[in-house]
């Protein structure tokens, strides 16, 4: 009984090592019992993998397919002889076919000369290995097809394999018979993804109508499939998240029959990809807690408007953080109409200092905000010294945004006395700081500041401290 509720407490530490690979693969090393724990989170995802993992499958390879690569001329060397310790295929749970391919087309680049050579040995050992998987894996949870239809086919195992998945992202015009195939399987599919190409496949279609619980539907899209209206009268209007990408040049008032959307994203490069709006302004979202509005924005009267309808639910708000985009109306806004707000992303003018005060007195509930800094708008001495002084007591997290090449202005006098300030609240509530820059992060390399944050760290006043790069914060 102890022991197993030891190896139950080491799975629940060891599940917040899913991201960290090499502090995880320590543990693999530490005893038997860490290893059995620690290999099912280290091979759970193939984004993950290095080349060293796909070696390792290569040795899983059941001899029919060891035959195929031999039978080919393929011959990669492999980290043992002995047969594997752990069945490694069956621990994963996301399964990436262009992850896979392009991994393995690296491990073959030095080995062939000629492109063809490279591009179809790559083919038949990804055929195998994703074969090994589908034979192995009893219940896949999130599977990412890529460009890649030929690499898969519906062996009788991948029907157990697929039964349970919950997430596909998949291009719109994979053949009708493939996605037929995986209807027949997939009938649980909560949340699909869709990189949309000159056509979208009657199967995919198909596959969107046969699904009972999708709540969350992405598409991105450089231009219009000649048939996309007919994808999108198959979705259900119990969509609780709705995400658009990229250029668009269809009406945005299919939107308002999602009136259960918990979370809308729009992430489009120019303002006329917002067909409707005007429209789409006075629908009513009751349940919308999440509304993402990024690079090109609607006319900010149109926005205003969209959160006087809107604003009184939502608990995360980021609207133009990719350019910079910034209006003190619109600021002024949400300072009105969205009270419950935890998560901001915001940028002000220079000139706008008395209105960043109205939005944290406004948004009393707020907890993170994303300051912007580019040139024209509010230095990061003046945001500081403003959060410190009118943010409520929930707040914790401030994202200084360095939006282009803006570099940090902080000097390592104005930081410390920011968390002598902070330090000084009451009641007072660790911080963190998190910095986005798009091309350097100059902050952590100014040993003066770093010295300071580590005293500070040291003190308690920092939970958090991190530099990042900016399309890491979308």
């Amino acid at each position: 009984m102890m022991a197993q509720l030891f190896a139950d407490c080491l799975n629940e530490v060891l599940e917040h090592l899913e991201d960290d690979m090499v502090d995880l693969h320590s543990c693999l090393l530490v005893n038997h019992l860490w290893c059995n724990v620690s290999v099912r989170i280290f091979w759970r995802n193939v984004w993950n993998y290095k080349t060293s993992n796909l070696r390792t499958l290569i040795t899983c390879l059941p001899n029919e397919s060891k035959e195929i690569l031999h039978n080919n001329g393929i011959i990669i060397s492999t980290p043992t002889s002995k047969p594997p310790m752990f069945n490694y295929a069956s621990f994963c749970k996301f399964l990436s076919i262009y992850q896979i391919s392009n991994k393995v087309e690296f491990l073959l680049n030095k080995r062939f000369i000629t492109s063809y050579n490279l591009g179809n040995n790559t083919s038949i050992v990804t055929q195998e290995i994703i074969k090994l998987f589908f034979n192995q894996i009893s219940s896949l949870k999130k599977l990412q097809l890529g460009k890649y239809p030929n690499k898969i086919n519906f062996y009788p195992e991948a029907k157990v394999c697929l039964k349970n998945l919950t997430e596909l992202q998949c291009v719109s015009n994979l053949s009708s018979e493939f996605f037929y195939q995986l209807s027949q399987v997939c009938h649980n599919i909560s949340s699909l993804d869709i990189l949309n190409e000159q056509f979208i496949s009657k199967g995919l279609i198909d596959l969107t109508s046969a699904q009972k619980n999708l709540q969350s539907f992405g598409m991105t899209q450089y231009y219009k499939p000649t048939n996309l209206n007919s994808l999108i009268e198959k979705l259900s209007t119990s969509l609780i998240k709705l995400n658009l990408n990229e250029d668009n040049y269809i009406s945005l008032l299919f939107i308002a029959k999602f009136t259960n959307l918990q979370e809308l994203k729009l992430c489009y490069s120019y303002m006329r990809n917002f067909v409707d709006f005007e429209k789409l302004q006075y629908t009513i979202f009751p349940n919308l807690q999440i509304l993402k509005i990024q690079r090109a924005c609607p006319r900010f009267d149109l926005l205003i408007k969209f959160l006087e309808n809107n604003g009184n639910n939502l608990k995360e708000c980021y609207i133009g953080d990719y350019s910079g985009f910034s209006d003190n109306s619109l600021n002024l806004a949400i300072a009105e109409f969205c009270p419950n707000l935890r998560k901001l992303s915001i940028g002000f003018k220079n000139n706008e200092l008395e209105t960043m005060k109205i939005v944290l007195n406004g948004c009393q509930n707020l907890e993170s905000m994303k300051i912007w800094h580019v040139s024209g708008f509010l230095g990061e001495k003046e945001a500081l010294e403003s959060v410190v002084k009118y943010s409520h007591d929930n707040f914790y997290e401030i994202i200084l945004y360095h939006i282009y090449d803006t570099q940090s202005e902080l000097l390592p006098e104005e930081l410390e006395s920011f968390f002598i300030n902070w330090t000084n609240r009451v009641p007072q509530k660790s911080l963190s700081l998190i910095t986005v820059n798009d091309f350097t992060n100059n902050l952590d390399e100014n040993d003066e500041i770093i010295k300071i944050i580590k005293k500070y760290i040291e003190l308690g006043v920092i939970k958090r401290f991190k530099t990042t790069h900016f399309d890491e914060l979308c």
